[in-house]
């Protein structure tokens, strides 16, 4: 029986399309086509020399525990670069335990590795975990910041409060340094007015007890002429003392007790007495019509050394009254030195 021959395969070409490219502008020979590879136990027999490669044991678990390790370790250090970059709290990775990651470091090596999964297992953590981390910073630096802004507060509060009570206590001081000085001012011009009040009754009460030792020369008088009154009646221009008229005759006294010094004519001044007092005031009394007493007389207050007259330079009977503090040539005004005696003409 005849057989027919089988026709010949045709080789393997794949099949030929129209390749997608990505990020290129035209194809490129690393994006194929390939042509499949059925690897065998001759082709992948392993090359003899210093690069051949040991069987490892433990078949494909080794490498990818191995592969597995490895990314552990370099999420740990990036975990630790991480935490030293951000400032945050180191977080730890949690993975499940691997009784087979001992195959990566072969049988003498079995217990190392063991607890290097033990410590491996609970240094890893979940994004939760992280998220309750970060957010737990988060709330202890909010509560840090806002624990700061509240004592800068506080402090702001306690510096206005002091500078308030500053202020206050300044004006108190301060009114009551017014009101003190206001008081001290008050006492002051109270004892002003009070010493002046003094003064002027011991005063009152000295003129009182002089003029129980002065009195005045006459008793009914007119003031006719005063001290420093100008004309040409008199010699040296003006007038030099208190002019008393009276009817001729009335009594002349003695203003205070004193010693007669002179007692006679005195050319202008006509009949004139001079009463020595106890201090050196001499007193003249001129134009007299008589004299009753003599040089040397002693006399007290009151007491008669002559009568009006109009003897002399004079225009009509009056009694004229110089004072010479000292027996000085120059007079003062009778009428000043009779009030210092507390006497008012």
């Amino acid at each position: 029986m005849a057989s027919n021959t089988p026709a010949p395969e045709a080789p393997f070409v794949p099949a030929q399309r129209e390749f997608d490219t990505f990020g290129y502008g035209d194809h490129r020979p690393e994006e194929g086509p390939w042509e499949e590879w059925n690897p065998t136990e001759d082709s992948v027999r392993a090359a003899r020399g210093r690069h051949r490669v040991a069987r490892q044991r433990g078949g494909g678990l080794a490498r990818s525990s191995t592969v597995l390790g490895v990314g552990v370790i370099a999420a740990v250090g990036a975990g630790g670069m991480a935490s030293a970059h951000t400032g945050k709290p180191p977080v730890s990775l949690s993975l499940p335990d691997l009784p087979s990651v001992g195959s990566l470091l072969g049988d003498d090596h079995s217990g190392t590795a063991q607890a290097d999964t033990a410590t491996l297992s609970t240094i890893g953590t979940t994004a939760a975990g992280s998220d309750q981390g970060g957010s737990d910073a988060g709330e202890a630096l909010r509560n840090r910041i806002m624990a700061q802004a509240e004592a800068q507060q506080s402090k702001a509060d306690i510096k206005a409060t002091a500078a308030a009570v500053n202020a206050e206590q300044r004006q108190i001081a301060a009114t009551a340094a017014k009101a003190e000085k206001a008081a001290a001012a008050e006492a002051a011009d109270a004892k002003a007015a009070a010493e002046a009040d003094a003064k002027k009754k011991a005063e009152a009460a000295r003129l009182a007890a002089l003029a129980k030792q002065y009195t005045l020369p006459v008793v009914s008088y007119t003031i006719t002429g005063t001290f420093g009154q100008p004309g040409s009646m008199w010699s040296s221009g003006y007038h030099t003392g208190l002019d008393f008229a009276a009817p001729t005759g009335t009594l002349i006294k003695a203003v205070h007790g004193g010693t007669v010094t002179q007692a006679g004519w005195a050319g202008a001044y006509g009949y004139r007495t001079v009463l020595t007092l106890d201090d050196g005031t001499e007193l003249w009394f001129c134009h007299q019509s008589s004299i009753s007493v003599s040089v040397g007389q002693k006399v007290s207050t009151g007491e008669v050394i002559g009568r009006v007259g109009a003897t002399g330079n004079v225009t009509g009977p009056h009694l004229h009254l110089e004072v010479h503090p000292g027996g000085q040539a120059t007079g003062i005004d009778p009428m000043t030195w009779l009030h210092g005696k507390g006497l008012n003409p």
